[in-house]
């Protein structure tokens, strides 16, 4: 027996049922047998994180007060737009910055920064795209604390940054519901 390439309008013509069991691949495990495969492939295309991570996370020797090197540097002395003497934004902008590290359920360590608006009624919690990490947001975070007079809280995925775990679609969503958590203490 042989298959027809193109059969007609009228007809169809089978195949052979031992070629029929060579064309069908066998089934594919439910995703939930795959030992979490699936999710790890995934992970490999979805996220993105930094390489190498854009900051390092230290403790203030003096304070232990946690600081990232890259954005919690003295305050730069400015001159004020109207041309009198110095601007104090960057010292207000130093301390008003917070770096915190929260561990999650799945014992991952998540870094996280909070920027506080003398002025703030409403703190937004800050999620970051797939390619990114808080070395790289916070000036924006900043930007935006500024212009929209709230507090920020923006902080790491598992996996990315200097924050622990991998970079896997339950890991980033433990890292965000413990977010909400610590915005509601």
């Amino acid at each position: 027996q042989t298959l027809r390439s193109k059969p007609s309008s009228t007809s169809h013509a089978a195949a052979p049922p031992e070629a029929a069991a060579q064309l069908t691949p066998p089934p594919l495990p439910e995703p939930a047998d795959m030992g979490g495969v699936t999710s790890t492939i995934a992970a490999r295309f979805a996220f993105f994180p930094p390489t190498p991570p854009s900051y390092t996370v230290v403790a203030d020797a003096a304070t232990g007060r946690l600081l990232i090197p890259e954005i919690s540097r003295p305050p730069a002395r400015r001159r004020r737009r109207d041309g009198g003497g110095d601007s104090s934004a960057a010292a207000e902008e130093e301390d008003a910055t917070e770096v915190v590290r929260l561990r999650t359920r799945r014992g991952n360590e998540i870094v996280a920064v909070y920027v506080r608006h003398a002025r703030a009624s409403a703190t937004l919690l800050y999620s970051h795209g797939n390619a990114a990490d808080l070395g790289q947001m916070y000036g924006l975070f900043v930007e935006l604390s500024r212009r929209l007079r709230v507090n920020i809280f923006g902080y790491d995925y598992a996996g990315y940054g200097r924050s622990t775990g991998k970079t896997l679609k339950q890991h980033i969503t433990a890292s965000r519901k413990n977010m909400v958590c610590q915005m509601r203490i």
